[in-house]
């Protein structure tokens, strides 16, 4: 197939690229390179079936294509608080070309969504009929509302136009590629031990995140865009929970060094909890992750070592 993945040199963007060329399709990567990095597909410039496009997808484009996965938005608070406006445009307008894109070609089109819609939960852990507690105008509402707004779009050109469409809400997950200075507490950890600094944890470090690494992740995508009986949305995340503190003590423990535990105000409307469950994956799908969370945490040291020039 040929196959267009806006987003596609960021972080899990290059990731699906080099799947999905390994399986043998043609793909399109479209990045605007905000977050995305060229360093991230640069192995995979000179492979006749790759073909990058710097653009951005506020922007419309055509291309012919038979799949479409929308991966275009910054992910980590620091980047998409960067530029709110242009945040919320990135999913809102970027939806909207994938799918009148989708409409015209007769193309299955992916979202990747996020567990943020489901905001700071009520329910716990949250399950796919979970509609969310979200503040619609704080400072991270510029994601959880864009996105949110993005999966109303897809299902409502699904139900208007009968687009095909598939819809993954991303638990936090993390690997090589990330970027260093993203935000996200497992890059924040590894890179702030590797280079002997404190380790700083918001709030208690009580509040809880589930750890998926990314080629579990991927493996989701893959299974959700090319069956035939399931929409989504589909919750695909490692349903082990980890304390904030329990993270930073293994990262500590793999690291190794004199690094301290510090800790630092709670930013606002950050979630206490925060774990999938991913039944519909595991019965539809027969997905579940496969790489626990110190084998992932060694993969991830290992490739910030060499970014750090360590």
């Amino acid at each position: 197939m040929r196959i267009l993945i806006t987003g596609g040199a960021g972080f899990l963007g290059s990731h699906l690229c080099e799947r999905l060329l390994n399986e043998g399709h043609e793909v399109i990567c479209l990045d605007n390179l905000f977050t995305g990095r060229k360093s991230n597909i640069a192995h995979l410039l000179s492979n006749p079936y790759f073909e990058f496009v710097r653009h951005d997808v506020i922007d419309p484009f055509k291309f012919e294509v038979d799949q479409i996965y929308n991966l275009a938005c910054p992910a980590s608070p620091p980047h998409y608080q960067y530029n709110a406006i242009k945040t919320i445009k990135t999913s809102v307008m970027g939806a909207i070309n994938c799918l009148g894109l989708a409409k015209r070609l007769n193309a299955r089109v992916f979202q990747a969504s996020t567990s943020e819609v489901y905001g700071d939960p009520l329910v716990h852990p949250q399950a796919e009929d979970y509609w969310g507690h979200v503040n619609p105008i704080g400072v991270r509402s510029c994601y959880d509302e864009g996105k949110r707004c993005a999966e109303t779009l897809f299902f409502d050109y699904h139900r208007q136009n009968g687009v095909d469409i598939r819809i993954v809400r991303i638990f936090n997950t993390y690997g090589p590629r990330m970027l260093a200075d993203d935000g996200r507490v497992v890059s924040n950890f590894i890179v702030q031990a590797l280079r002997g600094e404190d380790i700083t944890i918001y709030g208690d470090g009580t509040q809880t995140r589930s750890f998926c690494y990314y080629s579990d992740l991927i493996e989701g995508f893959v299974r959700l865009m090319n069956q035939d009986e399931l929409t989504g949305p589909v919750n695909i995340g490692n349903p082990g929970e980890f304390t904030m503190l329990e993270l930073a003590e293994e990262v500590l423990k793999l690291v190794g060094g004199a690094s301290k535990v510090v800790h630092l105000p709670l930013p606002s409307d950050d979630p206490k909890q925060r774990r999938p469950d991913i039944s519909v994956a595991r019965e539809k799908l027969d997905w579940e992750p496969k790489v626990p969370l110190q084998e992932g945490l060694k993969e991830t040291i290992a490739y910030f070592k060499v970014q750090l020039g360590l």
